[in-house]
């Protein structure tokens, strides 16, 4: 391996213990002439990698790195969930997103969540059978292996089911989100028995090992993805949903889902949004998830300004602004275009963004805007539908627990892949014998309406994920992408913004501290940020904090230098510190 000589960002000490075959000091940041991989655990870092050098290609070691992301990071990701993967295709110099988001079971109505027309209670909802969507996680890895891969579910599951198996050690950041989740998994008697010991997180240092989901990864090699969808696992699936594994006492909402459910999930092969931005062609995902669309008019808000030139605290300013106004256009417009008409293109226009641009007051923030009307800007003017936009309103509630990979291989495939069970620990609902959570993503449904992303049978509630790639002259440049809820479109907005217009390296651009503004009454920060003297120089403006700052996101990227080497970045401090690995030359 050719690791880079950068020290570990912030002089943080490591705090996992690797139980690989790799032996590799956790770094960040990496950089060499072959394949490369950033994650946010060593284990999936390296499972990549092992696949890398068997002879894998990109869309193999992804898969590899996800399936030990749900053993190593269960609380954020895993089989139980969902989520959109973005490929670039060497070979065919080319962008597809598989979309395997989860879909509402065929029982679902707008009414859902609500009880005598009003919206339930968001906490409440979320330990519940009724959060459960329909998982398509497999599905997903089934058509990136089938379609653009070389290996099979039995090559790319072994590290996964090795670690799973033989255990790793729980660090300081597992043993916290264990307990955040305490008063959850005390809910369930599967969560209780997995993530605590005498009603508490299991702590720091302890071997955990996972046999279930061992034996799940295992019936998944043998079957492929009809192990899942059909059969003893699809059976215990649904029995968790409806009929949840309580602890004595506990009651929650049971859900509705059926074993057809299971078995008609399809993922989808779609194209991506594409956008430009100062030169580079930006890639990212389209509908059902926001994020493409939304990081593409912000851009376009953007593009029309000189931020590099300008003092940072009026630079800082617009891009707060533009986020304001895209995620304004965001709110008021995207859902699952299977079920909506959004007006896509004209939110893509840059004749749209010049006119939402001149909103923009340049010494004042506008703390709250409306949606604008983007219906001129469409390309097809037939359209027959001109909904009213929805009114600002309270800021819908989206978990920000999601997590990242990107990956690279030495022929030039790249992978950068987002996918969740929603919040942290899902619904909080451990499947009896698998050991995986089940995701809680319909809570990213609008609990009432008139919306557009309302809960439907079949639908797929909006994301916020945003994957991106980015070309220049037709050739890869970088890639970006973070979890956090509808903080991941300001995550990557903003990573952008550092590198391009900032002329950041990427390390430094992703361990930037973070600003989130989603035209809410306030924006939010990260600890320390509050009382600053950026702070204090964006006030103003008239900007305002949230009272309780919190980590936003765990990104990571890959850049594409001209000498022809890769360089992988994750994150210096955020959640424990990322693992960034390169191949060594030869492979």
């Amino acid at each position: 391996m050719t690791l880079s000589t950068k020290a570990l960002a912030c002089g943080l000490t490591l705090s996992i213990v690797l139980h690989t075959p790799l032996a590799l000091a956790k770094t960040p940041v990496a950089t060499g002439t072959g394949g490369a991989v950033a994650t946010v655990s060593e284990q999936a870092s390296a499972a990549a990698m092992t696949i890398l050098n068997k002879g894998g290609n990109a869309i193999d070691a992804a898969v590899a790195a996800a399936a030990t992301l749900g053993v190593t990071d269960p609380f954020s990701c895993g089989i139980g969930g969902g989520g959109f993967m973005m490929i670039y295709l060497a070979k065919d110099r080319r962008v597809i997103t598989i979309d395997h988001r989860e879909t509402a079971p065929a029982a679902f109505t707008p009414a859902t969540f609500q009880i005598n027309g009003k919206p339930i209670d968001f906490e409440t909802a979320v330990a519940s059978g009724a959060a459960v969507g329909v998982p398509g996680t497999v599905r997903g890895w089934h058509e990136a292996l089938e379609r653009y891969g070389t290996m099979s579910f039995k090559q790319v599951l072994t590290p996964a089911i090795d670690v799973a198996t033989n255990g790793f050690t729980v660090n300081e950041t597992f043993s916290r989100l264990a307990a955040q989740n305490e008063n959850k998994f005390r809910l369930f008697s599967t969560a209780s028995e997995l993530y605590l010991r005498n009603g508490k997180a299991i702590p720091p240092g302890t071997l955990l090992r996972n046999p279930g989901m061992a034996r799940a990864y295992r019936e998944i090699a043998a079957r492929g993805q009809k192990a899942f969808y059909e059969g003893p696992m699809a059976r215990a699936i649904v029995a968790a949903v409806n009929q949840p594994p309580l602890a004595a006492g506990a009651n929650v909402r049971p859900g509705k889902m059926t074993l057809a459910d299971l078995a008609n999930y399809e993922a989808r092969i779609r194209g991506p949004v594409h956008s430009t931005y100062r030169g580079y062609d930006i890639y990212g995902l389209s509908l059902p998830s926001s994020g493409g669309v939304t990081v593409a008019e912000a851009l376009n808000i953007l593009e029309g300004y000189d931020l590099k030139a300008m003092p940072r605290a009026q630079a800082e300013h617009l891009y707060l602004e533009a986020s304001r106004l895209a995620f304004a256009d965001r709110n008021a417009y995207l859902a699952d275009p299977e079920y909506v008409e959004a007006p896509v293109a004209g939110l893509l226009s840059k004749q749209f963004a010049a006119r939402r641009r001149a909103l923009i007051d340049s010494e004042h923030a506008a703390l709250k805007v409306a949606a604008g009307d983007p219906y001129g800007f469409q390309e097809d003017q037939s359209i027959p539908l001109r909904p009213q936009p929805v009114r600002p309103a309270q800021l819908q509630q989206e978990s920000a627990h999601t997590t990242h990979l990107t990956v690279s291989d030495k022929d030039g495939n790249i992978v950068a892949y987002t996918f969740t069970i929603e919040s942290w620990g899902g619904s909080g609902i451990v499947v009896p014998g698998y050991g995986f959570l089940l995701n809680n993503e319909m809570t990213d449904f609008d609990f009432s309406g008139p919306h557009p992303n309302v809960p439907e049978a079949g639908k797929r509630p909006r994301s916020s994920m945003a994957p991106t790639i980015a070309l220049a002259n037709g050739k890869p440049a970088f890639t970006v992408g973070s979890p956090g809820g509808s903080t991941i479109i300001t995550t990557v907005l903003q990573t952008i913004i550092n590198y391009v217009d900032f002329g950041m390296p990427m390390d430094e651009a992703v361990n930037a501290p973070r600003l989130s503004e989603r035209n809410g009454a306030a924006t939010s920060t990260e600890p320390g940020f509050t009382g600053s003297a950026r702070a204090k120089e964006l006030e103003r403006f008239g900007h305002r904090w949230e009272a309780e700052p919190e980590e936003i996101g765990a990104a990571n990227a890959l850049v594409f230098n001209p000498d022809g080497t890769v360089t992988a970045v994750s994150e210096g401090h955020r959640h424990g510190v990322g693992s960034a690995l390169v191949q060594r030359r030869g492979h």
